[in-house]
């Protein structure tokens, strides 16, 4: 094997793109970028002779097929719901197929017809999920080969603006898809406490927030994920009877979300027709159902239930919510147009910095002792081009596709990294890069 093909140069490439053709210069493999914006994938490739970069609309099949049928290993940086397409074309091709996306049930679907071929699919591979599964498997197996019965599993993660280029008053820069950003936690967060199931419904999901302390940094708000025990069995903690993971974000962050929430401008069910008409004043007006007395702020206020001077009115007004500017997107969903003034206004500057942060807290009895073991991980960008986000989303991923292509990996099927022969030496080879976890293991009853 040695032809590689990344479909997607967007955010979260370029530390993959530097790790593949650093690899390719020293093993003589091939790199194509293929992206529906040639140019981007130019000049993340640049002039490097093992690499090239082309253009790519993935809807086409015939393009998309002829493309994905010169390559051995495919990586896809798509979004999910295109990642289907590009699986179907490596069954029919017989091309390994690597993401770092959440598998779905349907690309579990097709585990068999992935073996008949004798072929790899790698999903997860990238942060959260990716580095998550990972450290915490690795750390879960370390605790019962001592013995260890663990009573507690947490496991938070933050995509984060680093404090040094923290200058706005939502404490927040966008280093990832934004359009997730608007849309996070949409549908309900389960988790499990002292053997129960708990629920957190999408409306009250950013009022239920914890306040958790992070080793070596600080306090942090978390609020919990979608689904916090859909790994139980992978990880090996089906019989544990605290599970939670949760999302990191500075402090301040909840409240405001919640109230952009209430407001109604984070759905994306629904187009306002003549959205490119309106004021963003004209839009936040449109909120408030009935006309009472006060200006704009206030009336908005009293709908979302806070004062009219507090730290998230100020959010708002930082935004661009109560401007007089014109919304420039047509038919465009509420969500569409907070998506539009975050990237506008909340973009990392040309020399800021973002940071990563995932931390894990185990709970464990040995022996007559319950401990609790505390592994974090805390990463800076170096600027708005290799952010730390690009790296801990990437460099997994390239470490994979490294060792697959080495023929170091045998695992056929549709997987995830939740296998000591994948983790140990993605790990290991992330620690070189400043990925790594720092512990502490304390007696605690």
């Amino acid at each position: 094997m040695k032809n590689i093909l990344l479909i997607g140069a967007g955010r979260s490439a370029t530390a993959l793109i530097g790790y593949l053709l650093e690899n390719a210069a020293k093993h003589a493999w091939n790199v194509t970028v293929a992206d529906s914006d040639p140019a981007l994938a130019q000049q993340k490739v640049g002039n490097h002779p093992n690499g090239r970069a082309v253009w790519l609309d993935v809807t086409k099949q015939n393009d998309r097929r002829e493309l994905i049928g010169r390559h051995d290993v495919v990586i896809s940086l798509l979004p999910v719901f295109l990642h289907m397409d590009v699986a179907q074309d490596c069954i029919l091709l017989k091309k390994h197929l690597v993401t770092a996306s959440y598998v779905s049930k349907e690309m579990y679907g097709l585990a068999d017809q992935v073996r008949q071929h004798n072929l790899i699919f790698m999903g997860e591979m990238g942060l959260d999920p990716g580095i998550d599964h990972m450290s915490a498997v690795q750390k879960i197996n370390e605790i019962k080969e001592k013995g260890g019965k663990i009573t507690a599993f947490r496991s938070y993660t933050g995509g984060l603006v680093a404090p040094e280029s923290d200058d706005n008053p939502w404490n927040y820069k966008i280093s990832w898809n934004p359009r997730n950003v608007v849309l996070a936690g949409q549908g309900t967060a389960q988790y499990m406490e002292n053997s129960k199931h708990k629920y957190i419904p999408y409306n009250r999901l950013f009022t239920s927030y914890d306040i958790v302390e992070i080793q070596n940094f600080g306090a942090l708000e978390m609020y919990p994920n979608r689904d916090s025990l859909l790994y139980r069995e992978a990880y090996g903690i089906e019989n544990t009877p605290n599970i939670i993971r949760g999302t990191l974000r500075h402090r301040g962050f909840c409240d405001a979300w919640n109230a952009l929430r209430k407001i109604g401008l984070t759905d994306n069910s629904y187009p306002i027709v003549d959205s490119d008409s309106m004021t963003f004043h004209e839009l936040m007006e449109a909120f408030v159902w009935k006309k009472t007395a006060g200006t704009l702020r206030e009336r908005i206020a009293n709908l979302v239930g806070i004062s009219s001077d507090s730290g998230v009115i100020k959010k708002m007004e930082w935004l661009g919510l109560f401007s007089k500017k014109k919304i420039p997107i047509a038919k465009a969903s509420p969500a569409m147009i907070l998506e539009h003034l975050m990237v506008e206004k909340m973009t990392l500057k040309e020399h800021d910095k973002d940071m990563v942060i995932m931390q894990h807290e185990f709970e464990y009895k040995v022996g007559r002792s319950l401990r609790k073991l505390t592994s974090t991980m805390i990463l800076k960008g170096e600027d708005a081009h290799n952010t730390a986000m690009a790296k801990t989303v990437g460099l997994p991923v390239g470490i994979f596709v490294k060792l697959l292509m080495e023929g170091k990996m045998d695992i056929k099927g549709v997987n995830i990294p939740t296998i000591k022969e994948i983790y140990e030496p993605v790990l290991e080879e992330l620690k070189s890069y400043g990925i790594y976890f720092t512990e502490k293991d304390e007696v605690i009853a």
